[in-house]
């Protein structure tokens, strides 16, 4: 009889390969950006929000765009269909024992077990409905994506007006989440994207995003000498760190952000896997990079991650990070 993992195993493999494109992990982004001052209060750790919407997307006037009981005044930057309108507000990834609920449960689990704050509490909390639209400054503007960048094309997204469009990322969220307070956090949802429809692209996918913000004392606690070491100086940026940062800083993030991922998809996908770095670009993170698995002969990404910009950190917090 095949075991639970095995059957979870393959429906992750497969929805890999299909058009759900699940495990893109929101590109854990796990920004994990560094910081100095917690801002975070523990209690915020101890529970999931869920913001659920009964309301029917449609469109309603060739002049308006009705989506999840909200109207938007159309202009020439509208371009969603009623056909993707009509995915929205479905929730897959929220209807129990669907194939992504088991996943993100599973997902759940791990990083609850894995890491916990004061009594035992889950460190991260998890936003698993937060609604699908948002602003264009909230899904690139916020997060230092430059106004001429190839990712803002009308034909990559999908726009209800110019001001408002469906995420094309759970990094939407981001700054909004840090702002709040939280410097701990799991993002899980649909997001929209213009793609070609073939076996590995559909316009409707899911994502789960991780960020993680660190003090000098976290990040440095279990290091021998570790008091000696800062998160921050007056550097230069380099394709290894930014400018904020100290080199040993970044090594410690990216040792513990690689640790932690190839943790996670090990519980996921069970041990024998065949992994490797690839060091790539997001306006957001730098250094940053990509896990690849290697999937029936062939290399196929499954996440991408970074060091958060300190810039878009140092925006999103209430109060000023001291250096």
């Amino acid at each position: 009889m095949r075991t639970f993992l095995e059957y979870l195993k393959d429906i992750v493999m497969a929805a890999l390969r299909s058009l759900i494109q699940t495990v893109h992990f929101g590109k854990i982004v796990s920004p994990w950006g560094l910081q100095i001052s917690r801002a975070a209060n523990e209690l915020s750790h101890l529970w999931c929000r869920s913001i659920t919407s009964g309301f029917a997307a449609t469109t309603s006037a060739t002049d308006t765009v009705e989506v999840l009981g909200q109207t938007y005044l159309a202009d020439n930057y509208s371009n969603v269909t009623k056909k993707i309108i009509s995915k929205v507000g479905k929730n897959l990834h929220n209807q129990k024992y669907h194939p992504l609920w088991l996943i993100k449960e599973r997902l759940k689990d791990h990083f609850y077990r894995q890491y916990t704050g004061r009594f035992r509490a889950p460190l991260f909390s998890v936003y698993d409905d937060l609604p699908p639209v948002v602003t264009v400054e909230q899904n690139f503007d916020r997060l230092l994506i430059p106004q001429d960048h190839p990712s803002r094309k009308k034909g990559d997204n999908y726009y209800l007006n110019c001001t408002h469009m469906l995420r094309a990322h759970t990094s939407a969220h981001q700054w909004d989440l840090m702002h709040s307070g939280l410097d701990a956090f799991l993002v899980v949802g649909d997001v929209y994207r213009r793609d070609q429809i073939d076996s590995t692209h559909y316009p409707v996918f899911h994502q789960m995003e991780g960020v993680r913000l660190f003090s000098n004392h976290e990040l440095f606690s279990n290091v021998r000498d570790g008091e000696s070491f800062r998160l921050f100086e007056d550097g230069y940026r380099t394709p290894y760190k930014q400018e904020t940062h100290t080199m040993e800083a970044v090594k410690f993030m990216e040792y513990s952000l690689k640790q932690a991922l190839t943790k996670l998809v090990v519980h996921l996908f069970g041990d024998g896997l065949e992994i490797r770095w690839v060091d790539c670009y997001f306006p957001f993170t730098h250094p940053s990079f990509e896990m690849e698995i290697n999937f029936q002969g062939e290399w196929m990404e499954v996440l991408g991650c970074g060091v958060m910009e300190q810039q878009l950190v140092n925006s999103g917090m209430k109060t000023p990070l001291l250096h």
